[in-house]
């Protein structure tokens, strides 16, 4: 899980926490950060929002931005995208993973739904080898029932 240390500075531990710790802030050159307290490199939307706001007020090109902020051109058209789109949290790294069920695609829904739907004694929990044998798929019976649940409820609103 997170990396902390008994000795690791409080702010780097919030940093990590809310995925805003900038992995390279050594890279940061820029003399807003390097002169001053109150500008910190370990503050990746800090890093970002400035680069953009850099290059937003004319103060510098983009190149020149992305290079004095430790990033590359198409992390700046990225950052200033995000700015845009959801302001300062679209500069916060995204959570890690999947966004949404990936396994339990409509067709294995749908074949679920008729084998529950033909034997009533069926429990949609207790699926998971079929799926694996006839799809290939492994999933968690939680999962399947959640899928099914989610599948019925989509055809009603149909």
């Amino acid at each position: 899980m997170a990396r902390t240390g008994p000795t690791e500075d409080p702010k780097v531990s919030a940093l990590r926490a809310a995925r805003c710790l900038n992995p390279h802030p050594e890279a940061v050159t820029d003399e807003r950060f390097t002169s001053s307290d109150f500008f910190d490199p370990r503050d990746a939307v800090q890093v970002k929002y400035e680069m953009v706001r850099a290059v937003s007020t004319g103060d510098m090109s983009i190149t020149a931005a992305a290079a004095a902020f430790g990033y590359s051109r198409p992390a700046y058209y990225a950052a200033a995208a995000a700015l845009a789109q959801a302001g300062l949290e679209g500069l916060a790294a995204a959570k890690p993973g999947p966004r949404r069920g990936h396994k339990l695609t409509d067709e294995i829904l749908a074949w679920a739904d008729r084998r529950v739907s033909a034997d009533p004694a069926t429990r949609p929990g207790g699926l998971g080898e079929a799926i694996w044998h006839t799809f290939g798929v492994r999933v968690h019976p939680r999962t399947i029932e959640r899928g099914l649940a989610r599948h019925r409820h989509q055809s009603k609103s149909r």
